[in-house]
C-alpha cells in the first residue's frame, strides 16, 4: 500500500508583509492513518462568556418545568434551533444578594462568584474570574490566551459608577487577579488587525481602509502554493474560511465608510459600526474566526454595559435600556424590556449558528465549545440579585435540560462546574458551597 499525503502543523500561518493568516483545522493536519484525537490537530474545548445588562423579564425567561422537553419561554424562543445543546440553569444568586445590590456588582460577580470590595477609589478589589482560570489550562499555547470584547467603552470613567463602587467593576467582566481588571476591546478593526496583522497608527489604518485591499492580498502567493498541495475537501474548507475573513473585512470597511466623520479625527477609533446589530455581529464573527483558526480558546463579551442608555429604535424601543429596566411594572415598559431581551438573545443565536455551521474536527465549533450567557441581575426593576438568568450552550455536556438548582444557589457553584469541564481541579471558587450538575 502506498500512502501519499502532506501533513501540515496545526499552528500553520500564511505570512505576508504585515499580515499573518492562521489556518483552520483541515484534513492535511492529520497524518495519514492516524486518528485525529491522537494528533495535535485534535479539536480543542473552548469557553465563551456573554453578558447582557439590566437583567431580564424573568416571567418571560424562566421555563415553567424542569428536566428535558421543557417549553422555551418567549425571550428564549430564538434558541429553539439549539435546544439539543442548551441547558437553562435557574435559581442562581450573586453573592451580594440581600444586602447591597447595584449595577457594579452585577458584572463584577458574573464570572468571579465574589462580591466586589466597596470603594469608589483606586483600591478596588475583586478576584480572578473563571475565564482566566480556564485560560491557564487551555489557552497558554494560543496566540491570544483570551479575548475581552465589548460594545461600549467607559474605561475613561473613574470614581463611582454605582453608589460607593468603582467604575472598574462595571467596565469589564474579566479579572486576572484581585486588582487586575482586563480592558475590553470595542473596535472591530483593531481586533481584526490584532488577529491578522496590520497595526500602525490611526492614520495608517485609515490609509489601508481607503485602499480597500484585503488582508488576503498580502498572502496571495502562499495561498496559491497551499492550494496546490492539499486535497479537494481541504480546498473547499479553506475557501470557506477565507471567505469568512473577507466578509468580516467587507463589513468593517463598510462601517468605516459610513462613519467617515469619525474617521477624520486622528485619535478616533477606526471601525466601530454605527449600528449596534452590525457591531455585535462583527465582533461575534471575529470571535468565531479566532476559534476556527485556534487563535484563542477563551473569550468574554459584554454585549452592552450596565447603566447603558442605548436605545433600540429599529425594534420599536425608543427609551434607553436602563430606563425601561426600571419599568415599575408599567405594562408598556415591561414589554419594551422583554423586546430588548429577546433581541439580544436573537443576536446571540446568530453567533451560535455560525459556530454550529463551522466544521471542527469530527464535529463543529459549537460541539467543542461551552458558551455561558446571562446577566448579573434578575429583575432589573429592583436590581434583583436572585434569581439570575443563566444559560449554557454547547456540546461538552448533555443539552435539552432545565436545571433547577435549590433556591438561592450561589452562581459560583455553576462556575465551579464550568472549571470542571475544562479539567481545572478546584475545591471551591468564589463563595461556592457545592457544584451545579451540568
Amino acid at each position: 500500500m502506498f500512502i501519499s499525503k502532506i501533513s501540515l502543523p496545526r499552528r500553520t500561518f500564511l505570512r505576508g508583509v504585515g499580515a499573518a493568516v492562521a489556518l483552520p483545522l483541515v484534513d492535511a493536519m492529520v497524518p495519514a492513518l492516524t486518528a485525529t484525537a491522537k494528533t495535535a490537530a485534535a479539536p480543542q474545548r473552548r469557553l465563551g462568556c456573554v453578558y447582557v445588562p439590566h437583567g431580564e423579564i424573568m416571567e418571560q425567561w424562566t421555563p415553567q418545568s424542569a428536566g428535558p422537553g421543557f417549553e422555551l419561554m418567549p425571550i428564549m424562543k430564538p434558541l429553539e434551533p439549539f435546544r439539543s445543546s442548551l441547558v437553562v440553569v435557574s435559581n442562581l444568586a450573586r453573592p451580594e444578594a440581600g444586602f447591597d445590590t447595584n449595577h457594579a456588582g452585577a458584572p463584577a460577580s458574573f464570572l468571579s462568584g465574589l462580591p466586589p470590595k466597596r470603594t469608589d477609589g483606586p483600591n478596588f478589589r475583586l478576584g480572578e474570574t473563571i475565564d482566566q482560570i480556564v485560560v491557564k489550562q487551555i489557552g497558554q499555547d494560543t496566540t491570544f490566551p483570551s479575548l475581552e470584547l465589548a460594545t461600549e467603552d467607559f474605561s475613561a470613567l473613574v470614581g463611582s459608577c454605582a453608589p460607593g463602587y468603582s467604575c472598574a467593576y462595571a467596565n469589564t467582566l474579566s479579572w486576572q487577579g484581585p486588582t487586575t481588571p482586563l480592558p475590553m476591546e470595542i473596535n472591530p478593526r483593531v481586533l481584526f488587525e490584532r488577529m491578522f496583522g496590520g497595526g500602525g497608527t490611526t492614520e495608517q489604518r485609515l490609509a489601508r481602509a481607503r485602499e480597500d485591499r484585503s488582508i488576503l492580498d498580502y498572502v496571495r502567493e502562499d495561498l496559491a502554493d497551499l492550494g496546490r498541495g492539499i486535497g479537494p475537501r481541504d480546498r473547499v474548507r479553506l475557501n470557506e474560511y477565507l471567505e469568512h475573513i473577507r466578509e468580516v473585512e467587507r463589513r468593517i470597511q463598510r462601517s468605516e465608510r459610513q462613519t467617515n466623520t469619525t474617521l477624520s479625527v486622528p485619535t478616533a477609533p477606526v471601525g466601530v459600526p454605527e449600528s449596534f446589530e452590525d457591531h455585535v455581529d462583527t465582533l461575534f464573527d471575529l470571535v468565531a474566526l479566532a476559534f476556527e483558526a485556534d487563535l484563542t480558546r477563551v473569550f468574554t463579551f459584554m454585549m452592552a454595559r450596565e447603566l447603558s442608555q442605548r436605545t433600540y429604535p429599529n425594534i420599536g424601543v425608543t427609551l434607553p435600556h436602563h430606563v425601561i429596566s426600571h419599568h415599575a411594572n408599567n405594562p408598556e415598559r415591561v414589554a419594551a424590556h422583554a423586546t430588548v431581551n429577546t433581541h439580544h438573545v436573537g443576536l446571540f443565536a446568530k453567533f451560535l449558528d455560525r459556530l454550529r455551521s463551522t466544521p471542527d474536527g469530527d464535529g463543529s465549533l459549537l460541539d467543542h465549545s461551552m458558551i455561558l450567557y446571562g446577566s448579573g441581575m434578575g429583575n432589573g426593576n429592583v436590581h434583583a440579585a436572585d434569581p439570575l438568568p443563566t444559560i449554557i450552550v454547547g456540546g461538552v455536556f448533555k443539552g435539552n435540560r432545565h436545571v433547577m438548582a435549590p433556591a438561592h444557589t450561589p452562581n459560583a457553584n455553576l462556575l465551579l462546574s464550568v472549571a470542571d469541564r475544562f479539567g481545572v481541579a478546584l475545591d471551591s471558587f468564589g463563595v461556592s458551597t457545592a457544584r451545579v450538575e451540568i
